[in-house]
């Protein structure tokens, strides 16, 4: 049988260390299972569509491109995402799970139709980009009904980025001001978990690797903030929890962020493409080996 032959595709802005130290993890990782993984950046290609409108995606030569067995799409970009699906090539994960990860307001609606619990959250309304919040008073709602203090969350952001603790109404008036124009949720802080959360590494229908995350200086536990690890065994409720968070936003891989709250383990967030060498420096588990393992599994 042919050896399976796939792309890792990430962004080609983001040449950080951060970044080629994953793309060089799931090499590495592809090599020792014998699957041919090849590195390529987004901007290698265009996504359109041809003269008789189907739908193509072009390399730098301007050729439609030879597209390979499989994707791991590490990247956002989901214009290329959806179009090489369209294509017929499988992606892990898919377009539709990176685009609910991406933006917390989606990811808490998809978690909200399959009942999973979470901090009450609330989703600022609309209101178009360049202008002004004039009606302030929905926060009034906001205010009642989750109290103060509360965290602010961007729709958009990565690594505890974009993120805000807010403390009383001054601060609630001046962050709604800030943030008019950009997707944004208000949610209730779980008050037995400020600094500390559990991040799960799921793939496929397994938990494969857990650790627990603690900043002694920020509300937000996330390591690239300055959060540290320790080894974490989790219980069967924050399995399935986690488990149940990836299936609702149809993840492949994930990486699920549990709270302590006052009735049970809450979700956080679930990460779509979450980093590896935090939790294998912690646990000794290589994620990457169980995600290209997944992936031939799918595959063959």
């Amino acid at each position: 049988m042919a050896k399976l032959n796939g792309w890792l595709i990430y962004n080609g802005h983001l040449q950080t260390n951060k970044f080629l130290d994953y793309v060089e993890w799931m090499l590495k990782a592809a090599e020792k299972q014998g699957i041919e993984l090849a590195a390529k950046t987004n901007d290698q290609f265009i996504a359109g569509t041809t003269s008789a409108g189907y739908p193509a995606v072009y390399s730098r030569s301007g050729k439609q491109t030879e597209l390979p067995d499989f994707i791991h799409f590490a990247d956002k970009d989901l214009h290329l995402a959806r179009q090489l699906e369209r294509l017929g090539v499988r992606l892990f994960n898919s377009s539709t799970a990176i685009g609910i990860c991406d933006n917390k307001s989606l990811m808490h609606e998809k978690l909200a139709a399959k009942q999973i619990p979470v901090p009450k959250t609330m989703i600022a309304p609309l209101i178009f980009p360049g202008m002004k919040l004039i009606k302030k008073t929905y926060l009034e709602t906001v205010e009642r009904e989750i109290g103060l203090p509360l965290i602010v969350k961007e729709a958009y952001g990565s690594f505890g980025e974009q993120v805000y603790w807010v403390e009383n109404r001054q601060e609630l008036l001046e962050i709604a001001d800030r943030l008019a124009g950009r997707d944004h949720l208000y949610q209730q802080p779980a008050l037995l978990s400020v600094g500390t959360d559990i991040r799960l590494n799921v793939v496929g229908n397994e938990v494969v690797a857990a650790m627990k995350r603690t900043s002694e200086n920020d509300f937000r536990a996330n390591v690239t903030a300055g959060g540290s690890t320790q080894p974490y065994r989790p219980d069967n409720d924050e399995v399935q929890l986690a488990l149940a968070a990836a299936k609702a936003v149809q993840a492949d891989f994930a990486g699920v962020d549990l709270l302590y709250g006052e009735n049970g383990p809450m979700v956080c967030e679930v990460n779509s493409n979450p980093h590896l060498r935090s939790i294998y420096e912690c646990t000794g588990e290589d994620v990457a080996d169980y995600m290209i393992s997944f992936i031939s599994n799918k595959l063959t």
